[in-house]
């Protein structure tokens, strides 16, 4: 990104996959060294316990105090993790250029601290000041058990990761305006959740857009514990020329995906124009930052039925008129499937009410009757899911729909067991299964730099129409019915809930059609499908359908 630049990668903190979700967690490690006083026999006394008040404010004290005056293996010994901490702060003193620093701690709430930070960034003769807010918290050293800061890059500054390097210096790409499909300037001001999707598509087209780069502090990303790449521009000394670049966004779903997802915590959607296969909208509101909408690894629950009953009719099990009784449980491989609480049982239901009540059982009786791939040849061969091989012109999660036996078989038909989806994947799936041709998703022209696009067979026109018959279906008097309601033309959509090991309430995914938009949501720990991710959905049908 930067040239002339030194990075120094941040350490300390190791991202664990969540649920295969590719949604970071932080496993801390604490490399501790140096030991407590002596007992009457010489043995290291270690306190135990949380820190007192005053040990938290000691070495809070300490810690800013070195920091302050660019002691970065001072300041780095009050820490937990002393290598990735140094590192960190050498790189803030002497690669971002930071200087004349000033830490103000606020009020302090059991042992986390917040503070504010204002300093100057200077280079080459050019200085701005730099400001902002962060926190830490005082933990007790396990093998020492002194008062220690719990390491996290994100002390130093909010938008380090693991992985991330600060550096001062001439951009490794021009900026970019970036522009929607009728040529609307898309900002972060006015888009806030696009902020990481502009920075990756300065990082990958900048050059292409005939811009000029300039001089910034940045944080530069490596694709570390949250796969973001390039760099976050944080303070620009000297502008550079913007290059303009255009995109398959729509501003007006921009705008009403970001309001929508903006009322549920954790949440995503993505909307799509099925006759192009362009993205109209992506949103996320997330306090990571994190691109879930493109980049999320989560079971999709019950809207995999889109796929499981397209797998069904193509390979002559049933059809949308056929039989899929609906029994309370349904037995595989010793695991016994229930449905959502309330379902009354219907041994005479057609797959097309199943499909609309979204029975898990009827389903699961037909796990008998397939192979062990047979969904995943349905996803990747029609779907164009699990190949790894979109270009959408930005990072994206492709599906995961692998041949798994066991009980796996017939929990993958319902969007558990090994599935994984993203919301961008799921509002895919809709746009095949309404218009039988596989479109990979882009947002960014492939005529801008020749990138080959992903294929895919598609599905028959008798598949489609039952699919579109059964989506309409459970979008009018189905389990979409509620949250579509209000919604006129060629409507059809499909609910589900994800449990998650570890969560007391399941991820609530939905994914719906109108016109020539199809949209995916999912809201982590949201509950059903109709009660988070169909309002989300909803919102942006109602204004791009």
């Amino acid at each position: 990104m930067r040239k002339g630049a030194k990075a120094a990668v941040v350490g300390g903190v190791f991202a664990v996959m969540v649920g295969g979700a590719g949604y970071g967690a932080y496993n801390v490690v604490t490399a501790l060294s140096g030991d407590g006083g002596s007992g009457s026999a010489g043995t290291p006394v270690v306190k135990t316990g949380p820190p007192s008040r005053d040990e938290v404010q000691e070495t809070t004290r300490k810690f800013f105090a070195a920091w302050e005056k660019g002691q970065a293996a001072e300041a780095a010994a009050y820490t937990n993790y002393k290598e990735g901490a140094e590192g960190l702060l050498a790189a803030y003193r002497d690669d971002a250029h930071i200087r004349d620093v000033t830490i103000t701690p606020g009020t302090t709430y059991g042992r986390t601290v917040p503070f504010s930070v204002k300093a100057t960034v200077s280079y080459e003769g050019k200085s701005e000041p730099l400001a902002y807010d962060s926190e830490l918290t005082v933990v007790r050293g396990k093998t020492t058990g002194k008062a220690l800061v719990d390491w996290q890059p994100s002390v130093v500054h909010p938008e380090l990761r693991k992985g991330d390097t600060l550096v001062t210096g001439e951009a490794s790409a021009p900026p970019i305006r970036a522009l929607d499909r009728d040529g609307v300037e898309l900002t972060k001001e006015k888009h806030p959740s696009l902020g990481p999707i502009l920075d990756a598509l300065r990082d990958k087209y900048g050059d292409k857009a005939g811009g000029e780069p300039g001089i910034e502090l940045s944080v530069r990303h490596t694709g570390g514990s949250d796969t973001r790449e390039g760099d976050t521009t944080l303070v620009t000394l000297a502008k550079g020329r913007a290059g303009e670049l255009r995109t398959t966004l729509s501003a007006t779903a921009q705008a009403a995906a970001e309001k929508a997802v903006a009322k549920f915590a954790e949440s995503s959607v993505v909307a799509v124009k099925p006759s192009t296969g362009e993205v109209l909208a992506v949103a996320n509101h997330r306090e990571d930052g994190f691109n879930a909408a493109f980049l999320g690894k989560l079971a999709p629950g019950s809207t995999m039925k889109i796929i499981s009953a397209a797998m069904l009719i193509d390979n002559g099990i049933t059809t949308a008129t056929g039989p899929a009784p609906c029994p309370p449980t349904a037995a595989w491989q010793s695991q016994t499937f229930k449905n959502i609480d309330g379902m009354d049982p219907n041994e005479n239901a057609t797959l097309s009410e199943s499909f609309a009540r979204s029975c898990n059982t009827a389903f699961v009786k037909y796990a008998d009757d397939l192979e062990v791939d047979s969904l995943t040849k349905e996803a990747e061969e029609r779907f164009g899911l699990g190949r790894d091989n979109w270009k959408a012109g930005i990072p994206t999660f492709d599906g995961s729909v692998p041949a798994s036996g066991g009980p796996d078989t017939a929990a993958n038909m319902i969007g558990q067991g090994q599935v994984q989806m993203s919301p961008l994947n799921m509002a895919s799936v809709t746009a095949t299964a309404m218009t039988g041709s596989f479109r990979q998703p882009v947002i960014v022209s492939p005529r801008l730099d020749d990138r080959q696009l992903a294929t895919a067979k598609g599905l028959s026109a008798s598949t489609v129409q039952q699919l579109r018959q059964m989506m309409n279906r459970t979008a009018t008097s189905g389990t979409a019915a509620t949250a579509m309601s209000g919604l006129s033309g060629s409507i059809g959509a499909k609910t589900g809930s994800a449990e998650v090991d570890g969560q007391a309430v399941s991820n609530s995914w939905f994914t719906g059609y109108r016109g020539d938009v199809a949209a995916a949501a999912m809201t982590q720990e949201g509950g059903h499908g109709g009660d988070a991710a169909g309002p989300i959905v909803a919102s942006v049908l109602r204004v791009t359908g």
